[in-house]
C-alpha cells in the first residue's frame, strides 16, 4: 500500500510540475490550443495571473516531492498528507468555480491518495 501511495504521490507531483510549466511558460503559446472556449486575445493580458497560479502549483509539486525524499516514514506521510490535502482543496475549489473537469483531473487523485494514507 505504501508503494502505491508513493507512486500516486509522484504522479500528482509530476502533474503539478506540468501545470506549473504550462501556466508559467506556455500560457500564451499552448493556452489558446488547450482552452479553445476562451478568446485568444485573453491570454497575453492574463499571462502574469497564470504565471502566479503556476508558481503555486510548483510549490505544491515541490512539497509532494519533498515528502517522497523524507526518510522518516511518519514525517513523510504527514508531509504528503498536508500537500495532498492542499491539492484536493484547490481541485475542489477549481471545480466549483471554474470547470468541473478540474475535480477529476486534480482533486480526485489527491483524494484517492489521501484515502490510501488511512491504510498505511
Amino acid at each position: 500500500m505504501l508503494l502505491l501511495l508513493k507512486i500516486l504521490t509522484a504522479v500528482i507531483m509530476l502533474e503539478h510540475f506540468y501545470i506549473m510549466w504550462f501556466e508559467m511558460f506556455a500560457w500564451t503559446t499552448r493556452g489558446p490550443k488547450v482552452f479553445k472556449s476562451l478568446p485568444p486575445s485573453l491570454f497575453a493580458p492574463t499571462k502574469p495571473l497564470a504565471a502566479n497560479q503556476g508558481l503555486y502549483n510548483g510549490f505544491l509539486a515541490a512539497g509532494l516531492g519533498w515528502s517522497l525524499l523524507i526518510s522518516d516514514p511518519v514525517w513523510s506521510l504527514r508531509t504528503a498528507s498536508f500537500f495532498l490535502s492542499c491539492v484536493a482543496i484547490a481541485g475542489i475549489y477549481g471545480a466549483l468555480t471554474a470547470d468541473r473537469k478540474i475535480f477529476w483531473v486534480q482533486a480526485s487523485p489527491a483524494i484517492i491518495a489521501l484515502l490510501l494514507t488511512c491504510f498505511v
